[in-house]
């Protein structure tokens, strides 16, 4: 409107304020629905930081709220139990953060910008554990049910019935016929808790609905717990959104004659839904569920993916320095409090103890190709490579090393399965909408372990993180021949090839 002309409403401007009351109503449904994870700042561009205070305490994460918000930041999240806070911010914020007294480290988490700090908790589903799931896609996880039938993997780590060498063995007192007096009954094992950090968990499939346990579920899918009910479930639209369904399903399917059985039938899951609405596994998302994981009892957290944005990271660079230094703090808490933290190694192919190639990361890179960094064993993967954890690799159907995996530094060896073996050679396991799919990689091999800690935390419920990691490792070189080519070549099995004891 020019100046001094009259007051009166065009037609132009009316449409003008129609079209932004529409844009307005739009950006309000999606926020609303979960689909936009950010709302609209004033023209800035935004990166997510972890603040870490030299204390680890309460008082730690007070200091590093202080000091971010004083240095231009707005605090989104503190992680009181690790003296850390997660905050976004423009400009120079790191680099004024870290010249402050009492604060350890701080670190982008991320390398593509934002908008704004993200707005109102989304994504949960308010519909009862109890609704059907929606009918199956056959284009996706179209196998059809495999009956608890050709169980390999449950068969080479010691838990196939012996009768037919394709059931677990675990199984209800009413149920148990063979008498296998050392296996846990499925009410023992209701007593175990387990945390499925992934992509999020479909409560809804029949091998799992008895099995996630609500209370103990959470999304973290923005670094922040939303704890409303169906938070955990998994994202569609996001890729492999269906992951976490199938590593759940390997770790404590039921046993109840269709679908798969998972190691440890009966145990209770902690679904903790990492991935977000643009796709990764930020530090910050992973440094809130293995909180939560812990903070509920967790014996086992299984961690089968790496931290985004860098597929290693080195301590010379000063943002990843302190994505480990945060990440590394919540395992040691994590393990402090008596779980066992489990992660896969990988699936470069890549020796672990040696100097790696990595091209791929930045991998949340709007543009443009990643570098391309010739890495020492300095640079590590998060979480696999940090102190404490229990890193896995994986074995094909006849017990060999897979060509995939990463091998060197690993603590054990799992069933992984062939990718190109199909349901015979890969491993088959629940997908969300129930359906069934046949997946193999690290990320299925460290979900055996994480089941077998879950029958050993059964057996012995006064056992720490140590022992009964000492107990799985003692029974895999028990189990293994030494010498080179065999699964006592420790570059590749590390301690042996899992079997439970």
């Amino acid at each position: 409107m020019e100046p001094g002309a009259p007051a009166t409403r065009s037609p132009a401007r009316g449409r003008r304020r129609l079209l932004q009351l529409l844009l307005a109503m739009l950006l309000v449904a999606l926020v609303v629905g979960g689909a936009v994870p950010y709302v609209s700042g004033a023209g800035r561009a935004y990166l997510s930081y972890l603040v870490l205070a030299e204390r680890q305490d309460a008082d730690g994460a007070s200091l590093a709220a202080a000091e971010a918000r004083a240095a231009g930041g707005r605090v989104v999240q503190d992680y009181p139990q690790i003296g850390a806070v997660l905050a976004y911010a423009s400009g120079g914020f790191a680099r004024r953060l870290r010249e402050r007294p009492g604060i350890a480290a701080v670190g982008a988490t991320r390398t593509a910008t934002v908008p704004s700090p993200p707005g109102p908790l989304t994504g949960a589903d308010f519909r009862p554990a109890s609704e059907a799931a929606a009918a199956a896609d056959d284009a996706q996880g179209g196998l059809s049910d495999p009956a608890e039938q050709d169980d390999w993997n449950l068969a080479m780590i010691g838990a196939g019935d012996p009768r037919t060498a394709s059931a677990a063995l675990l199984r209800t007192p009413a149920a148990d016929r063979a008498g296998a007096a050392s296996a846990p009954t499925a009410a023992a094992l209701r007593g175990v808790l387990v945390a499925v950090l992934d992509s999020g968990v479909d409560d809804t499939h029949p091998d799992l609905r008895d099995a996630v346990d609500p209370r103990a579920s959470v999304s973290c899918a923005d670094g922040r717990p939303d704890a409303r009910y169906g938070a955990w479930r998994p994202e569609e639209g996001v890729s492999e959104s269906g992951h976490g369904t199938h590593v759940a399903g390997i770790v404590g399917a039921a046993r109840d004659g269709r679908g798969v059985t998972g190691v440890a039938p009966g145990v209770r899951i902690a679904a903790v839904r990492l991935l977000g609405p643009l796709g990764q596994y930020y530090a910050e998302n992973i440094v809130c569920g293995m909180l939560w994981a812990a903070d509920h009892g967790a014996r086992a957290i299984n961690d089968s993916y790496f931290a985004d944005p860098w597929k290693y990271n080195c301590p010379e660079d000063p943002d990843q320095a302190a994505l480990t230094q945060a990440v590394g703090r919540a395992v040691a808490y994590a393990r402090k409090r008596g779980s066992v933290v489990v992660a896969s190694a990988g699936n470069d192919g890549q020796d672990l103890t040696a100097d790696r190639d990595d091209r791929r990361s930045p991998n949340d890179r709007l543009s443009g190709p990643p570098q391309d960094r010739h890495l020492g064993t300095e640079c590590i993967r998060l979480p696999g490579e940090l102190p404490g954890v229990v890193t896995v690799s994986a074995v094909d159907r006849a017990g060999v090393p897979a060509g995939y995996t990463n091998y060197g530094g690993v603590t054990i060896a799992a069933p992984g399965g062939d990718p190109d073996g199909g349901a015979d050679g890969a491993i088959v396991s629940d997908w969300p909408g129930d359906r069934y799919a046949a997946l193999a990689g690290t990320s299925m091999a460290a979900a055996h372990v994480t089941g077998a800690v879950a029958v050993v935390a059964a057996e012995h419920p006064g056992w720490g993180p140590d022992r009964i990691t000492g107990e799985l490792e003692s029974a895999a070189a028990a189990n293994c021949p030494t010498g080179p080519d065999t699964c006592g070549d420790r570059r590749f099995y590390g301690a042996g090839l899992l079997t439970l004891p």
